[in-house]
């Protein structure tokens, strides 16, 4: 059987939609969730045929926030799922949640359904940093959401910080990390808050209404980070996560890893059969363009959902493999990336690796390239280098 691949599943509805969010999100749409779970079974028959032979694993439920949906709508599409493809039996099976949004009984009904591993957005412990993220839950709310988790039988939770804030000082990172260290997860994602366009936070920052994150001070803080982790005995198996042994996200290596995945939903992306492609943004037109697809027969070519792609050429496929293989602390297998791209590594990116080797940013084993500690904090620099030539 040939390599399993992700399905990752885009639930669009939010509560409020954040200040720094750039994901396709929207709020107040609620009310689309029944009819969004029916549309989001329609799209997976669409790939039932192509995925034959293919086995799922693992299954991530992000957005947006999948949390809103009740409990018995998440076990509907799980159940569709499975019936549809062929989910591993042990395939971790995951969810996005806030904390706002869920309940010990809440949770032991995923449990019940499948779900086997949990991911809650606690940002901050801190509630004045909760505000100025746009939050709308509290330090309080995220800890009774850890212990309802604990509560209800998940045994993998993650949680997901953000440290550099404007003007955060470093005291007040290292609260939020040692309240989380204290709860004791088996997962950390920690990210330094990012300026993304098109969000209010950068429409504010342009105002001078906020001050952007100073990133001296955020290297400050994730340095800090990985002698504290390294210290708690977390395993930093990437460069913004941490794990107890064996409890990698297998979500996230799909992508770290360039292996295939189906994303079904709005604005979902996929990489499947050598093309990346994405669906349509807005949920109202992804539930139109399903069913038109639907009604001229569901043969793949018909996918009108599906509006942006492009097939991977050689020179991508390789620059993806090194740019999302050096994210790892393991870095690129060399005997790997020759066996995929039929290829040297030091064919293709030799010049450009002695350079970094040379100011201490990449390092060679027998085995693999990978980014040095130094190497972590320029680690944008790296993979802007290793980008493919523009076709002009």
């Amino acid at each position: 059987m040939r390599e399993p691949i992700g399905l990752y599943i885009h639930i669009p509805f939010c509560t409020a939609k954040c200040g720094y969010c750039d994901f396709n999100s929207y709020a107040g749409h609620e009310h689309m969730i029944p009819e969004y779970g029916d549309v989001l079974l329609r799209e997976a028959s669409l790939w039932r045929a192509a995925a034959r032979g293919r086995r799922i694993d693992p299954v991530f439920f992000g957005g947006g926030t999948p949390s809103l949906n009740p409990p018995e709508e998440m076990r509907k599409i799980l159940e569709g799922l499975r019936a549809t493809f062929d989910v591993a039996p042990d395939a971790e099976v995951a969810l996005e949640a806030n904390p706002g949004s869920i309940t010990t009984e809440y949770l032991r009904a995923l449990r019940d359904a499948g779900f086997n591993r949990i991911s809650i957005g606690v940002q901050s412990f801190d509630d004045e940093e909760l505000v100025a993220l746009d939050r709308i839950h509290s330090g309080d709310d995220a800890r009774e959401a850890f212990a309802a988790a604990r509560e209800a039988g998940f045994d993998n939770v993650n949680l997901d910080l953000i440290y550099g804030l404007p003007e955060q000082p470093l005291e007040a990172w290292k609260r939020n990390l040692e309240e989380a260290l204290r709860l004791g997860p088996e997962h950390l994602s920690m990210y330094a808050l990012t300026i993304e366009d098109g969000t209010a936070l950068a429409r504010d920052v342009a105002r001078g209404r906020v001050t952007p994150p100073d990133p001296d001070a955020q290297a400050d803080h994730y340095e800090w980070t990985c002698e504290r982790m390294a210290g708690a005995g977390r395993e930093h198996y990437e460069i913004s996560n941490w794990a107890r042994p064996g409890h990698r996200c297998r979500h996230n290596l799909v992508y770290w890893q360039n292996r295939e995945y189906l994303g079904l939903g709005a604005g979902a992306h996929s990489y499947f059969d050598g093309v990346r492609f994405s669906n349509v943004l807005l949920p109202n037109r992804y539930v139109e363009l399903v069913g038109e697809s639907l009604a001229e027969g569901g043969e793949r070519r018909s996918m009108r959902h599906v509006v942006a792609g492009e097939t991977v050429t050689p020179e991508t496929a390789m620059a993806d493999t090194m740019i999302l293989g050096l994210r790892l602390l393991d870095g690129v297998s060399l005997a790997a990336f020759r066996a995929r791209h039929g290829r040297a590594v030091d064919d293709v990116y030799g010049a450009v690796l002695d350079e970094f080797v040379a100011n201490g940013i990449i390092e060679r084993t027998a085995t693999h390239v990978r980014l040095t500690p130094r190497g972590l904090l320029l680690s944008n620099e790296v993979f802007a280098r290793l980008l493919p030539e523009p076709v002009v």
